[in-house]
């Protein structure tokens, strides 16, 4: 198993412009439409990685809770599918029906998503506040596929919290840790 950290994208970066295919619903979804009331969580995951197998279960009722809040997620997979079929649009669209996700599961089959992002791991997680100012990036929570720390989404919620305040999220952020994304050859 790799670990990756995230690259710590600087904050207040603006949000990246994208329009992407939805894999459960079929639909283009962009970010320019998407952003909700109090910003927009964009969370570079796949199916394969237990750095995001380990928080499958946790950030879907997360998610349910802090769009109520205002803040719309997206998630994306810009894996090489050929190298990992696993991370394909049809199994995407699977696996987020049996995990019941409220939210697009988008693919990114060019990787120019990832890379605008400065996208590095699975999960890679990305706050915006309402203004699509980058307020947050970092890890979901200290807990790891090897450590006995319960899957709770702690930092992400505090940060989520933060800007639903209307108030900068503090530092130090702490980075992500994941599977490496794999780029095309």
């Amino acid at each position: 198993m790799s670990a990756t950290p995230s690259n710590m994208l600087e904050l207040g970066t603006t949000l990246p412009s994208f329009s992407l295919p939805d894999t459960v619903s079929g639909n283009t979804v962009s970010s320019d439409e998407s952003v909700g009331e109090n910003g927009i969580m964009v969370m570079f995951i796949c199916n394969h990685c237990p750095y995001v197998k380990h928080i499958y279960d946790a950030f879907g009722p997360l998610a349910d809770e802090y769009q109520k809040k205002g803040i719309a997620f997206i998630a994306v997979s810009s894996n090489d599918v050929e190298q990992y079929p696993e991370d394909g649009p049809e199994p995407m669209k699977q696996l987020a029906r049996e995990k019941n996700w409220s939210f697009p599961y988008l693919y990114d089959e060019t990787q120019q998503v990832a890379k605008a992002f400065q996208a590095a791991c699975t999960p890679d997680l990305f706050l915006f506040d309402s203004e699509k100012k980058l307020a947050y990036r970092g890890q979901f929570d200290g807990s790891r596929p090897a450590n006995e720390t319960p899957v709770t989404g702690s930092d992400l919620r505090a940060a989520m919290d933060f800007i639903i305040a209307g108030k900068p999220v503090p530092e130090p952020q702490v980075p992500s840790i994941g599977c490496n994304i794999k780029w095309k050859i």
